[in-house]
């Protein structure tokens, strides 16, 4: 199955709903009022997509459509091209859609540091080990630092899948300095002059103040070693979780300063527009997209790629 096939299987839901209960609702002949754009309005909001992006959309329909007789294939022309300016946001960066890597951040020297924040159960740990894979599979060296020492099932799995990758990985026993393992994980990617060095960072502690002390501390350590580290700070989010994980998306983007959004569980029992409140809700772009459990299931976000997924049959 071919990304695009992925895509709308993972859409599911949300195509559910745009072509049926809002399909439903435009019919030619009849009148862009109020009260249609409020139905509208209503179910729209039923694909997660947030209010803000919600009132968007019904906005730019109002001033382009309204009061009119409803022609439903400039309706539809009218909303794809308002949601593909949504997730692409201002000052969007065209990346190159034949380099996978192009939207990570590059050191200029020495090894490329990325960390990875995500709350218990996102699909941080299976995100990592896909990243991992991405980057061998384009001849880097990839070092990973199973910092995560809070949950000592989080260490097991990243240590199993650094022994089916074959990439080096720098672990301590549960409960040991997170600060620690990610200092001797820089050390370690100096040392052996890797290209990447991924840092898997605690899925929870105790209240929001010990998350953002211990991620702080994470970033000092590693700035000893490599100084501008780190380049990248992804967060994963769980795209089944709809609208309830932006909260706790928001703590922990203050928390690791997140420069993008991996989405991950992206099947078909997630909403889909969620990724559009996301990238409205926190203004960071979404950078990959997890489309199964397999470790090659980890995609370049395309937003006009995926608005076509989107709307198509």
């Amino acid at each position: 199955m071919g990304l695009f096939d992925r895509l709308k299987t993972g859409l599911k839901k949300t195509k559910d709903i745009l072509r049926t209960d809002v399909r439903d609702l435009f019919r030619a002949g009849n009148i862009l009022d109020d009260e249609l754009l409020q139905d509208f309005e209503g179910r729209l909001i039923r694909t997660d997509m947030g209010v803000q992006a919600t009132d968007r959309i019904v906005s730019r329909l109002r001033e382009d459509h309204g009061g009119r007789i409803v022609d439903v294939d400039a309706i539809w022309t009218t909303i794809r091209g308002e949601l593909v300016n949504l997730l692409k946001g201002d000052n969007a960066v065209k990346w190159d859609l034949d380099n996978p890597l192009s939207p990570l951040a590059k050191a200029e020297s020495g090894p490329t540091v990325i960390l990875v924040a995500g709350v218990n159960g996102a699909g941080k740990t299976t995100s990592i080990a896909k990243i991992s894979n991405l980057l061998q599979k384009q001849g880097h060296r990839v070092v990973l630092a199973a910092a995560d020492t809070f949950r000592a099932a989080a260490v097991e799995q990243l240590a199993m899948w650094s022994e089916r990758l074959g990439c080096d990985i720098v672990r301590k026993e549960r409960g040991a300095d997170p600060a620690a393992v990610a200092w001797e994980g820089a050390t370690k990617a100096v040392e052996t002059q890797a290209d990447y060095l991924i840092v898997d960072t605690a899925g929870r502690l105790q209240t929001q103040k010990n998350l953002m002390d211990e991620l702080h501390k994470i970033r000092r350590v590693i700035q000893k070693v490599i100084p501008e580290a780190p380049h990248e700070s992804l967060l994963v989010l769980d795209a089944t979780t709809g609208q309830n994980g932006l909260s706790q998306a928001r703590s922990f983007s203050e928390a690791v300063e997140c420069t993008g959004l991996i989405l991950a569980k992206l099947d078909g029992t997630a909403r889909g527009g969620v990724t559009v409140a996301i990238r409205q809700d926190m203004g960071i772009p979404v950078k990959y997209i997890g489309v199964g459990e397999q470790i090659d299931d980890l995609e370049l976000f395309d937003a006009d790629g995926f608005v076509e997924a989107l709307f198509a049959a």
